[in-house]
């Protein structure tokens, strides 16, 4: 069994359950944060439902179709310009979506455990919908730009970037938004937020401070794991697209970037990790103080 045969199959399996697990998981994500009030109201599951929402999306224009492609070997994108165009947009917006999402989440957890007021009150749901509100116009606008450098190759016949200019920047994505962004925010505001609770005696006496520790790790690792290995591959096969490969290496690297681009839907399919952090939330803190973390009046005493 080739290389290629073996890709393939792994694409399937490995789609197969992932299109499973991240429709579940996102929908009951969106079945629960939009009927509950609380929810809706409080700024980090609005973001987890946001999130959520565009990894339903993501997941059903991106993944599902490559799946069919792989079973039946039928590509909309080699026929329907239309289609090859959505492709583009939906993997260049949807996705930076759900990022920031988290990211955003992981920032209002600091925010919310502030001991400093001004902080704590810029954890507050009309600041969390209109951050919202910029993030999904800004990476809409964003996707605008593939939308003009893609096309259908009259030579493969495949729905290919064809702007040189934007071939460069996609490096830039990969690395930068997909990648360092994420990473960096989510260490940097986890950190901070662990060493909140850690020095809010109310909460550390309620072990907040191990289990936020656990879920930021998880929410890291995930992204170390998913996203990181194909954004430093993406570079790779940029920095090298010039360098003459014979045929071993070509079907190794292809076999790599198959294994390597289906990793990365793991961290948009495996997110009912969200619905697991809101009931380690409620788990750890008493219910009085999730009801005032709820309306950002935080009431413990710091000592």
């Amino acid at each position: 069994m080739s290389l290629t045969d073996i890709g393939q199959k792994f694409t399937i399996y490995t789609g197969l359950f992932l299109i499973i697990t991240g429709l579940v998981g996102n929908g009951t994500n969106v079945l629960i944060f939009s009927s509950v009030r609380t929810y809706r109201t409080t700024p980090c599951t609005f973001y987890f439902l946001i999130g959520s929402i565009a990894n339903i999306i993501y997941i059903m224009v991106i993944l599902i179709p490559r799946i069919v492609v792989s079973v039946t070997g039928f590509d909309l994108t080699r026929t329907s310009i239309v289609w090859c165009k959505t492709r583009q947009f939906s993997a260049y917006t949807f996705n930076v979506i759900s990022l920031t999402c988290s990211c955003l989440a992981t920032i209002d957890h600091f925010f919310a455990t502030s001991q400093n007021a001004k902080l704590r009150r810029l954890s507050n749901i009309k600041l969390a919908y209109r951050l919202a509100f910029i993030a999904i116009i800004t990476w809409c606008l964003h996707g605008i730009a593939p939308i003009l450098s893609s096309n259908i190759s009259p030579v493969t016949q495949s729905c290919v970037i064809t702007n040189a200019g934007f071939q460069l920047y996609t490096s830039v994505y990969a690395f930068g938004l997909v990648l360092a962004f994420p990473v960096v925010t989510m260490i940097t505001f986890g950190y901070l937020t662990y060493r909140n609770i850690h020095l809010t005696r109310v909460l550390a006496q309620q072990q907040a401070d191990r289990q936020l520790t656990r879920m930021i790790l998880i929410q890291v690792v995930l992204v170390l794991v998913s996203i990181v290995p194909y954004g430093i591959y993406h570079v790779y096969s940029q920095i090298t697209s010039g360098i003459s490969k014979g045929v071993n290496r070509l079907q190794i690297e292809s076999f790599i970037s198959t294994i390597l681009y289906n990793l990365v839907f793991a961290y948009f399919t495996v997110c009912f990790i969200h619905l697991k952090k809101l009931f380690i939330i409620n788990s750890c803190f008493p219910r009085k103080l999730v009801i005032c973390f709820s309306y950002h009046q935080v009431v413990f005493v710091v000592q």
